[in-house]
């Protein structure tokens, strides 16, 4: 595959797809659902994103959070934060989008993850793209170790995906831990940072991949938790999509000394960004 092509048309060529689904999943995030009208597969690997397009109002780039494993559509989670995202919380089923990607790099779920224990440690909206690789894990359950999921919202009406708890928590060597910055009436879970998630986890750093994904603040707490049970910088992947635009490295918008998170990245091995500190500050 030569670097003007995607797989089945140029780059900068949106494929058209239909919405499958549009639901409402809190205030501010809608759950969509999506198949590209040529019948073909996305052909996505977790951790990579695609650009979408909305006819007469623009185009941007979301995550996709839906695992391969998962065929014949592709699922997404989106803000309503400008133009195009409050554009699309206005679609509906049958709706149609344009489609470029996917893009980028992605979790290393086939070789490096493979065998060994995996620590998730998701914040906010960054459990969109890292439920990509969760489920690919999950769905694949045999050839991973332990596995850990630890997620954290500012608030209980933020948390994404509450239907699939039970169903995470009911495999073998999973654990499921939430914590929110503050409760409500109702919460009677943790409450506190992500990192009071991690103050009592034991792990084998020899044998375990981290990966994070969050707001800029919290990769800088987490990575310092991860040292203290051992871990080091070649074993822990995080996810940068938040710096990314054009998603073709044309316009610069995502350039980090040097470095163009939406072809780079966004999933980078944090050995070789560590001393890159606008990364994750």
């Amino acid at each position: 595959m030569d670097s003007t092509s995607t797989g089945w048309n140029d780059i900068y060529l949106p494929e058209m797809a239909t919405l499958l689904r549009s639901e409402p999943m809190t205030a501010d995030e809608r759950f969509f659902e999506c198949k590209l009208d040529s019948g073909k597969e996305l052909g996505h690997m977790p951790g990579q994103f695609v650009e979408v397009s909305v006819l007469g109002i623009g185009e941007a780039p979301f995550s996709i959070s839906s695992s391969p494993t998962q065929t014949g559509s592709f699922q997404m989670v989106v803000r309503n934060v400008g133009n195009v995202t409050h554009a699309m919380h206005g679609l509906k089923s049958g709706d149609k989008i344009g489609i470029r990607g996917p893009f980028g790099t992605h979790f290393p779920v086939e070789d490096e993850m493979r065998g060994k224990d995996i620590v998730f440690i998701c914040g906010g909206l960054g459990r969109v793209p890292v439920r990509s690789a969760i489920n690919y894990v999950l769905d694949n359950r045999d050839d991973y170790g332990e596995v850990t999921i630890l997620y954290g919202t500012k608030s209980p009406a933020e948390r994404l995906f509450l239907d699939e708890v039970e169903a995470i928590v009911s495999k073998e060597n999973v654990k499921y831990l939430e914590t929110v910055d503050r409760g409500d009436e109702e919460w009677t879970g943790n409450v506190g940072v992500i990192t009071t998630l991690m103050t009592d986890m034991m792990v084998d750093p020899r044998k375990t991949v981290a990966v994070i994904c969050g707001p800029p603040v919290m990769f800088k707490f987490a990575i310092m938790s991860l040292y203290k049970m051992g871990m080091v910088d070649k074993n822990i992947f995080v996810s940068l999509e938040r710096h990314m635009k054009c998603g073709v490295g044309k316009c610069g918008h995502c350039q980090i000394d040097g470095l163009y998170v939406c072809q780079d990245g966004p999933v980078f091995r944090f050995a070789d960004i560590a001393e890159v500190q606008e990364a994750i500050q």
